[in-house]
């Protein structure tokens, strides 16, 4: 049974980050302005003013101050190294934010951060949960569980085009994440979650609501979000381990399967834009206007409706995942490869539709205006 106490502390936790973030925000944008640090519209960007960019700042100290505060209140179990890990992640973002941080640099930050969590903290992907009766070896293990960290933190980059989704999305992740570790009783993980939800919650107003304090979270902030995430679901596999999970009150046997369909649009994306690159002979690490944000632009949706939407998609495959739980580990990860890739599709199929009826318009009026 859960003491409303602990739910009281979670929920406070929330409140106080929420409270950190939404205070800081109006001081960093008095800054922003007086050192004029934006983020200039360009080729890429989608916007057409100069916006600033240190939205990341705000949600950094919010989850750090808070999080920093219930270990020593609460007796909070801390996951370990997160910390300075997290400082590494915001030195490589708000560098990058403020001067532009040689791709090089900011992914050998990102693998110092992963090693930390990974190399000192272990926490690592010890058990391929049944995947070809296959089982990963120490430094195999190392590997997997660095790359994977830096696959989800670089995803969650990527998505970040348009205002609202990476924080709409990430807040939808964490959600289903703490909320298995809450009913699980793991309250320091759910506590987590819910720091990292106020914080984006602040963070929302100002990124999409706000119309005279606007403000980006950078690749601090989506960075930041995806290191979080990552973490959580390493924690959340492990914590599903064969090996372990039989004390569990909601056991998840297809626990990796699971992890992709709830970081769904960050996954599915990347490697969409990944194989898109490199079909065209592309690096793809290459930046382009191939991501699904873009594609739904070209529809016509706005910003908010691309958030709303993605996100729709992104409840849908939680709710599925958590219902075939059980149905096996490669079979629910190629339901999740196949099904995200089908509906991630879908936008291109309709551009491509809408391309051929303007075009097959032109052609209808070309002729009668040379009679």
């Amino acid at each position: 049974m859960i003491d409303y106490s602990t739910i009281l502390m979670v929920l406070f936790a929330a409140m106080l980050s929420f409270l950190l973030v939404f205070l800081s925000i109006p001081t960093i944008l008095r800054v922003s302005h007086a050192k004029n640090l934006f983020d200039e519209p360009g080729k890429r960007r989608i916007h057409k003013q100069a916006v600033p960019n240190l939205g990341g700042l705000g949600i950094f100290i919010g989850i750090l101050f808070t999080y920093s505060l219930y270990i020593d209140w609460f007796d909070i179990r801390a996951v370990p190294f997160i910390i300075p890990a997290l400082l590494v992640i915001f030195s490589i973002g708000i560098k990058d934010d403020i001067m532009i941080t040689a791709p090089m640099v900011k992914l050998l930050g990102q693998i110092l951060a992963a090693f930390i969590i990974v190399g000192f903290g272990d926490l690592r992907l010890t058990d391929f949960h049944g995947f070809f009766g296959l089982q990963p070896d120490y430094f195999s293990s190392m590997a997997i569980s660095i790359l994977f960290v830096i696959f989800i933190v670089n995803g969650f980059n990527l998505i970040d085009g348009v205002d609202g989704l990476a924080t709409i999305s990430g807040m939808i992740s964490i959600l289903a994440f703490s909320g298995w570790f809450f009913l699980n009783g793991n309250f320091h993980i759910s506590t987590l979650g819910a720091i990292v939800l106020g914080a984006l919650l602040a963070f929302l107003y100002y990124n999409v609501f706000s119309k005279k304090q606007k403000i980006f979270m950078g690749d601090t902030g989506s960075m930041i979000i995806g290191f979080i995430l990552a973490t959580m679901a390493l924690q959340f596999m492990e914590a599903n381990a064969p090996a372990v999970r039989s004390n569990l009150n909601i056991q998840m046997i297809s626990a990796p399967a699971v992890v992709v369909g709830i970081l769904i649009v960050p996954v599915i994306d990347t490697l969409r834009v990944f194989f898109l690159r490199l079909s065209k002979g592309n690096s793809p690490f290459v930046a382009d206007k191939n991501h699904i944000h873009h594609r739904l632009l070209t529809l016509g949706f706005s910003h908010i409706q691309i958030a709303l939407i993605l996100g729709g998609v992104n409840i849908f495959f939680i709710v599925l995942n958590f219902l075939l739980k059980d149905f096996g580990m490669l079979k629910l990860m190629v339901l999740n490869l196949v099904l995200g890739f089908v509906i991630f599709y879908l936008p291109a199929m309709f551009i491509r539709i809408k391309l051929k009826k303007l075009r097959n318009d032109q052609v209808e009026v070309t002729p009668s205006g040379m009679d």
